[in-house]
């Protein structure tokens, strides 16, 4: 009878090429997750995709025991992988990245990408812990610069409703779960493809008593919430399409721009407090800003109360461009008669 045997060496080629496999799943298990695409390994088969995305929730809780630093350095090593390897998400990002900054050159447009899709990566894996780890664990991660005064929460009975509006900086996670523990608040949220990680993630975005609602369902909703005394988490800076959109410049490019804020604060009569969540450099954590509440907003016209808005994330993007979530694809839809620009 033969044995098999296999040498150190083997077995450690062996085990690296396992290792890098899996690696190779999570990333695109991320990938799917960056873009809200359905995840289907292996020829699309339910059940296995049901249980990679178990085992990627898993190992998401299985990252929260760890300390920050580590988890952080992680994602941030996984991005860097990620960039390397040709696929949708980085042609998006330079392509936006030209758009928008068309005074910069070749190399330093290259050099933001990498930086900024190394930080979207990173965002997800530290979800780990903004979903998954401790409420000392994450509250010891951010810092908070305030221009309100939090000791009285926005919308409580007897006061105007409020708009905690948000932009998609790779930290806006950590800032919405942060504040959603001052008092009674819901979000609106995007509805994953993904049934399994869909519900994890409401679950954990909800971990501290958050009512999670579908944008599908916002407009209702968002006025009953606001009767019931709860602040209202939300975002609008993506391109979701023409309906309750107007086309207004985002660094001088036509960008479909939604007026679901103006809308909203102008149906509930309620104030918007715009916020940023910043990274904090070395691995420290992230710096929640949150601002006083915008001054004779809505103006009564959507077309510029939409420029204002987008005015205002221009300004804030220049402070930081590497950690705004350009993986999106901003300019999506176009005027009529335009092409495509991805």
């Amino acid at each position: 009878m033969h044995r098999l045997r296999l040498s150190p060496r083997k077995l450690s080629f062996n085990s690296a090429m396992l290792v890098l496999y899996a690696l190779h799943l999570f990333l695109l298990w991320i990938d799917c997750v960056l873009s809200n695409s359905p995840w289907r390994p292996f020829g699309g088969a339910i059940m296995l995709s049901r249980l990679f995305s178990q085992l990627g929730i898993g190992l998401l809780r299985c990252l929260a025991i760890l300390p920050y630093g580590i988890v952080a350095r992680f994602g941030d090593a996984l991005g860097y992988l990620a960039f390397l390897i040709p696929n949708s998400r980085k042609r998006i990002v330079l392509t936006n990245l030209r758009l928008c900054f068309p005074e910069w050159s070749d190399s330093q447009r290259y050099s933001i990408a990498q930086r900024a899709f190394r930080h979207a990566v990173r965002s997800y894996v530290e979800r780990s812990i903004q979903w998954f780890g401790s409420t000392e664990k994450l509250l010891s991660l951010i810092e908070v610069d305030s221009e309100i005064d939090l000791n009285v929460a926005p919308g409580r009975p007897g006061e105007q409703p409020a708009i905690f509006l948000g932009y998609h900086f790779v930290g806006i996670e950590a800032g919405s779960i942060w504040y959603s523990r001052l008092g009674p608040s819901a979000s609106l949220y995007t509805p994953m493809s993904n049934a399994y990680v869909d519900q994890a993630a409401k679950d954990a975005r909800g971990r501290f008593g958050a009512e999670m609602v579908s944008r599908g369902d916002s407009a209702r909703a968002v006025l009953r919430m606001f009767r019931e005394n709860k602040t209202v988490m939300l975002a609008a800076d993506m391109d979701y399409g023409m309906r309750n959109s107007v086309f207004v410049p985002f660094f001088g490019v036509p960008a479909c721009t939604l007026t679901a804020v103006s809308r909203l604060a102008q149906t509930g009569r309620a104030r918007v407090i715009p916020f940023v969540v910043e990274v904090l450099p070395n691995y420290r954590g992230y710096r929640l800003k949150i601002y006083k509440p915008w001054q004779d907003y809505p103006s009564g016209d959507e077309v510029v109360d939409a420029r204002r808005m987008n005015a205002v994330l221009e300004a804030h993007i220049r402070e930081m461009p590497e950690q705004y979530y350009w993986m999106h694809r901003r300019f999506k839809t176009r005027p009529e008669g335009e092409a495509s620009v991805y």
